[in-house]
């Protein structure tokens, strides 16, 4: 079996800019690509689809994102190229169609094992295939009685194939508004929501909400832990998707009650022929792969971690956010994501956290061979 250092499970942004952090601090990584690229999930996005970030804050650590207009925003194909340049810059061992089945604890780190039966022993594992892979699709009412076609966001490519078709979107987020306001220029659309949109501007003052959120630091604020709940994103618009709905297209309407066959039944009574449903859900962390240790996931297959740190084991980390997106046919959104499997609804910490933090970090530092933190010491 090869023993390594730190096996990276994910070649896209997060698994990448983990290798880098890493190589910077003289471990060598091993990062498994399940793909035939280490691009991620963008080669599979749809068409249109672009940063709702601009280039000059979409960057990776050590190159930034190329091209002589900065404000812009690079569409997926040039997302695709940046990663693909990216990764062929690291002095990382990259091993692309290698995709993991099963981590396993051992005695003194992981297993871990790849489709058609390779094994790898890692001292640590970062989790950073983050969630593409594992569309939500929701239970709603009449869905599986509905016989006309029925896809996720995940699936859908361009208008092509909807042209002249009655067509009805499912979700009030930045993706649904794009593929919605997209789609209603050759089909007949309906964006079906449990409340109404909601938006935020996507340049206040004449900046990117970008430059805002980092010259005040909020970027990287820890505000999550504070509350509650998440709150529900906003979708990020420069007015053409406000206008776009003010001039109903596409149209509006709250969600559906039931179907039957081809038939949408809507909460005024009515019932209306449809060809298509696009559940634009959003996704979930795809850690399937997880699963055998014990404590990694809760019931729902979501990581257990605090601040990206397993809390069943000091070895095992989880990786995020993907890189923010708008489509380029309807106008920018935007807004930074969570890291995958972070924890924005957690309760705020106890005293003695922070304490227990550092010490978990330092343990993981030390098992890797790198030199402390200031100040870990006073932490054991």
């Amino acid at each position: 079996m090869e023993h390594i250092d730190v096996a990276v499970i994910g070649g896209g942004q997060s698994g990448l800019a983990t290798a880098h952090a890493l190589l910077r601090r003289g471990v060598r990584p091993v990062v498994l690509e399940a793909s035939e690229r280490a691009a991620g999930s963008w080669p599979r996005y749809y068409d249109s689809l672009t940063l709702f970030s601009p280039a000059r804050y979409s960057s990776l650590p050590g190159l930034p994102f190329p091209g002589p207009d900065r404000d812009r925003y690079p569409h997926r194909d040039e997302v695709v190229a940046y990663l693909t340049a990216y990764a062929g810059r690291l002095d990382a061992d990259i091993r692309t169609g290698c995709r993991v089945s099963a981590v396993r604890r051992t005695g003194d780190g992981f297993e871990v094992e790849t489709e058609g039966g390779g094994r790898l022993s890692a001292r640590a594992v970062v989790a950073a295939s983050g969630s593409f892979g594992r569309p939500h699709r929701p239970v709603l009412p009449g869905l599986e009685e509905f016989t006309g076609q029925v896809l996720h966001a995940a699936d859908y490519r361009s208008p092509a194939p909807f042209t002249g078709r009655r067509v009805v979107i499912v979700g009030a987020g930045n993706s649904a508004l794009q593929i919605a306001a997209e789609l209603a220029q050759t089909a007949r659309v309906t964006l079906a929501t449990r409340a109404p949109v909601k938006f935020a501007a996507q340049r206040v003052l004449g900046r990117d909400l970008h430059w805002w959120l980092t010259r005040t630091g909020l970027d990287t604020a820890p505000l999550g832990r504070l509350l509650s709940r998440p709150p529900a994103q906003p979708v990020l618009d420069d007015g053409r998707y406000r206008a776009a709905l003010t001039a109903g297209r596409p149209e509006r309407r709250p969600l559906f009650t039931g179907a039957d066959g081809t038939k949408l039944v809507w909460q005024d009574g009515k019932r209306e022929e449809a060809d298509a449903i696009v559940l634009a859900t959003g996704y979930r962390p795809d850690l399937p792969y997880l699963a055998g240790i014990d404590g990694a996931l809760d019931i729902a297959g979501n990581p257990r971690h605090r601040e990206g740190l397993a809390t069943n084991s000091v070895s095992s980390r989880a990786a995020g956010p993907p890189l923010p997106a708008r489509s380029s046919s309807t106008g920018p959104s935007t807004a930074r994501p969570a890291p995958t499997g972070s924890a924005p609804g957690s309760r705020p910490r106890a005293p003695g956290h922070s304490r227990r933090l550092r010490q978990q970090h330092e343990q993981v530092r030390r098992r890797l061979g790198l030199p402390l933190c200031p100040g870990a010491e006073r932490c054991r």
